[in-house]
């Protein structure tokens, strides 16, 4: 398992390959805008990929799949999934649409004392939002991760919408 976090650490440090990147702004835990309510928690590996510590490498290497939008049924629905998937490390997430300001996506709790922790099951409900169809022209996401530090990028259409 150390050999996977390292491996991602270095490959999240790496040069990186600008297809279909998304822009990116990212600030130190000590610079990060902290609303009253969160409190940054103990940065200790579990091994279980519940801290900002061991998922920030993981959601740095995989920043491209933070959000999809998909056609369906009429609609454009906005996935955040992969998020939802590594959300023990995160205190929030919150996204926009074609510029409009941020708000806030609530995340299931996380299932701590299980085997897989941040696995999203059938009660933690649907990791997407609809809107009109072909509506979404570009997505924005901050997340903040539970030590407080925080991650923002951008895509537009094109570089999330799943075929």
């Amino acid at each position: 398992m150390l050999d996977v976090i390292v491996a991602l650490i270095a490959l999240s440090s790496g040069p990186a390959d600008n297809t279909a990147a998304p822009d990116v702004a990212s600030a130190p835990a000590e610079a990060a805008p902290a609303a009253p309510a969160l409190v940054a928690e103990p940065q200790v590996a579990t091994g279980q990929f519940t801290t900002a510590l061991e998922v920030r490498p993981i959601l740095g290497a995989t920043r491209n799949n933070w959000v999809a939008v998909r056609e369906f049924d009429g609609q454009d629905l906005v996935y955040v999934t992969h998020l939802w998937a590594w959300r023990c490390g995160l205190a929030r997430i919150e996204f926009s649409v074609n510029g409009a300001p941020l708000q806030d996506w609530p995340m299931p709790d996380c299932h701590l004392g299980t085997a897989m922790p941040n696995a999203v099951t059938a009660d933690d409900g649907l990791p997407y939002q609809t809107f009109p169809l072909g509506s979404v022209g570009s997505v924005s996401v901050r997340i903040t991760y539970d030590d407080l530090g925080v991650e923002e990028a951008q895509w537009q259409r094109a570089q999330v919408l799943m075929p």
